[in-house]
């Protein structure tokens, strides 16, 4: 069974914008926590750390 988890940070609630990560067949899902049977992305686990340092340091944060 797939063990789907979310960061202890995020809150909980119909209010929390999270999402969820797993360790699929060597890479890593990430799906919306709200919509767990909804799409998910797979990324190599590389890919994944780099998105995960660049989310860190605010890369993506919007203006």
């Amino acid at each position: 069974m797939t063990q789907w988890r979310k960061s202890t940070r995020s809150g909980t609630g119909s209010q929390s914008n999270c999402v969820e990560v797993a360790h699929l067949c060597g890479d890593v899902g990430v799906r919306d926590s709200r919509d767990p049977s909804g799409p998910r992305i797979m990324l190599p686990v590389g890919c994944f750390r780099r998105l995960a340092a660049d989310i860190k340091r605010g890369a993506h944060d919007l203006p």
